[in-house]
Formats: C-alpha cells, structure tokens, sequence
C-alpha cells in the first residue's frame, strides 16, 4: 500500500521528462493553472475597478452636509435635505454654495494672556 503513491509521482516525473504528448500536456496545463492564478488578483482589481467607477456615477452629493446618496433619492438620508432636481441644475451650479466663502471663513486672531493675575 505504501508503494503506491511513490509508484504514481515516479510515473508523473518520467511523464514530466520524457518528450511525449502525455507530457506535453501535464506541462501546458500546469503553465495554464498557473497564468490563471498569476493573472486573477489582476482581473479582480480591473473589475473590481470599474464596479467602484459604476458606483460613483449613481452616486450624489448633499449640498447641506455633503454626505452622498444615490441619484433616486428625493432627500438626503443624513439631514433631510431635499436634492436639487437633476433637469434643472446642472453637477458643478447644484455644487456651488450660494453664499460667499470669505463670509464662511472664521477668522481667528492670537492674544497674548497674562499669567500673572
């Protein structure tokens, strides 16, 4: 019983070495399982890719909080917002804000305190 298995990997070898169409063929399709597993994580990448692209053209911003939403929603499902209506705004006027960012802006002005009091 022991036999056995030596007996089976020394006929794989001489397939293997000697120049037969048995041998040929164990060597292609070890060359094509490998070329398989070398090419996948590369196939997954590429379509994992084009998934995320998909995904983020349904995607939409929220003018108010900035979170982002699918393009069917009616409001923003983080504040409540309603979107702004796909046929009459276009991507880059729905993204302006409509006031100015100097009025945004917190200024901030450094004062030196005495430690003495």
């Amino acid at each position: 019983m022991n036999r056995s298995p030596a007996v089976l990997w020394i006929g794989v070898v001489l397939l293997l070495l000697l120049p037969t169409a048995a041998g040929r063929l164990l060597l292609d399709l070890a060359g094509g399982v490998l070329l398989a597993l070398l090419a996948l994580p590369f196939i997954l990448s590429g379509l994992g890719w084009i998934g995320w692209k998909l995904l983020q053209s349904r995607m939409i911003s929220c003018t108010a909080c900035g979170a982002t939403g699918l393009k069917g929603a009616a409001v923003c499902a983080v504040c409540g917002t309603p979107y702004a209506s796909a046929g009459g705004a276009s991507p880059a006027s729905a993204a302006a804000p409509s006031a100015p960012a100097s009025d945004l802006t917190i200024d901030v002005v450094a004062q030196d305190v005495d430690s003495d009091s």
